[in-house]
C-alpha cells in the first residue's frame, strides 16, 4: 500500500487540491495479474471519497511510465505534418499517402 499525502500548486493529481489524499494497493491476483486500486479522498474536491479498480495483465511490449510522456508534446507536431501531407495529396488528387 501507498499513501501519498502533501499535494501542492506544484504537482496536482489531475486537478484535486492540495489536502488530496492517495492511497494506492497493489495486489498480486496470479503470475499474469497484478490488482491497481486507488483511493481518492478529497473533501475540497468531491462529496466523498471514491476507489477505482484496475486490474494489469502481463505484456511484454516495453512499458513507458506517464510522467514521462505528459509533457511530450512532439506527437501534435508528427500528426499536424501528417495531416498536412494528406491534404496536399487530396488537392493534387493523388491520394492520401
Amino acid at each position: 500500500m501507498v499513501h501519498t499525502v502533501n499535494f501542492n500548486g506544484k504537482t496536482s493529481y489531475r486537478g484535486v487540491g492540495k489536502n488530496l489524499h492517495l492511497t494506492e494497493r497493489f495486489t498480486r491476483v496470479n503470475a499474469e495479474t497484478l490488482d491497481y486500486q486507488y483511493t481518492i479522498d478529497d473533501p475540497e474536491s468531491f462529496t466523498r471519497s471514491w476507489t477505482e479498480q484496475l486490474p494489469m495483465t502481463r505484456d511484454e511490449k516495453q512499458l513507458f511510465e506517464y510522467a514521462c510522456h505528459e509533457g511530450n508534446y512532439g506527437i501534435e507536431g508528427s500528426l499536424s505534418g501528417a495531416r498536412a501531407v494528406d491534404r496536399a495529396a487530396a488537392a493534387a488528387g493523388t491520394g492520401s499517402r
